[in-house]
């Protein structure tokens, strides 16, 4: 359904994107991980036709995205980080907007304005001012606006980010349904915790390129199915990887007494840690984190 092939993407001496080769199926939920400044926008707006790759191919269905744009666009619906609702318009007149704009008649844009309120579960809200909705209600409509012409393709950058727990957890269930009806989802994200949960297939960029590619689990597999952390005095963080919690609980016997000990099973960070060396790191708090609030990459 989502093919590119050899993308290149440049900002004078910075190249954004380097080779990113990547398929995603049709009706997959396709999870695309990476810190802040990995390339994952830069890649969404190349693969919606929105920038230019200097070099390789893309393909949404089976249509070259740079000579038939205009037939790409009607397969296709975005959430981009910063939503482009306008504020000082209603619900119902976003919505609206977004409909005509999708080149619907009056008749038909009028009739799923009301249908996507219904499953978005806006009805409460169609005549409140945007201005005055919260995050979560703000993504609501965002997702409503975007699906309007009902999108084979829906790509998501960023949907959750700075979202509360419970906005968070509501936007979970809407990707999920929206997938379970047979969307495809491009979910771009740097939260732990979404990727393994939401995502059937998991792709990891750093630096630009893809550098690892597969389900959560086939991924976490790849370094070992438990970490044993390790942490000394001075609170540095040392971990090992281990095919089950039997030898890792071995290993622990070699660890000095000085250090405290845990063992848990592997998540995506540790698959990125032990192919860069580096970690998605919480910026709010100094410990480790899997995902909540936001995340950055961290030496």
């Amino acid at each position: 359904m989502i093919r590119a092939e050899g993308l290149v993407k440049r900002f004078g001496d910075l190249v954004a994107v380097n080779g990113l080769s990547l398929d995603v199926r049709k009706g997959e939920l396709y999870g695309f991980l990476g810190p802040n400044g990995a390339g994952k926008t830069t890649t969404v707006r190349m693969l919606t036709t929105m920038e230019i790759p200097d070099e390789g191919a893309i393909a949404i269905d089976g249509l070259d995205a740079r000579a038939r744009v205009v037939e790409v666009r009607r397969l296709i619906g975005v959430i981009q980080q910063h939503n482009s609702l306008d504020k000082d318009l209603t619900v119902r007149e976003n919505m609206l907007h977004h409909a005509l704009m999708q080149n619907l008649s009056f008749k038909e844009a009028k009739r799923r304005v009301e249908e996507f309120a219904e499953i978005m579960e806006l009805q409460d809200r169609m005549e409140t001012k945007v201005d005055k909705l919260s995050g979560g209600w703000k993504k609501k409509v965002s997702i409503a606006c975007s699906i309007m012409h009902r999108p084979e393709v829906l790509f998501m950058d960023e949907p959750t980010t700075g979202l509360d727990t419970q906005s968070r957890n509501l936007l979970w269930k809407l990707i999920r349904s929206l997938n379970k009806d047979g969307t495809t989802v491009f979910l771009t994200t740097h939260y732990i915790f979404e990727a393994e949960s939401l995502c059937d297939r998991v792709g990891i960029i750093n630096k630009g390129r893809l550098i690892a590619e597969g389900t959560p689990e086939e991924l976490k597999r790849r370094v070992g199915a438990f970490a044993l952390v390790s942490i000394d005095p001075e609170g540095e963080e040392s971990v090992s990887y281990h095919p089950d919690s039997a030898s890792a609980r071995a290993a622990s016997a070699d660890v000095p007494p000085d250090r405290s000990i845990s063992i848990r099973p592997t998540n995506l960070e540790d698959v990125f840690l032990e192919l860069t060396g580096r970690r998605i790191r919480c910026t709010t708090c100094p410990r480790r984190c899997s995902g909540w609030p936001t995340a950055t990459s961290a030496t």
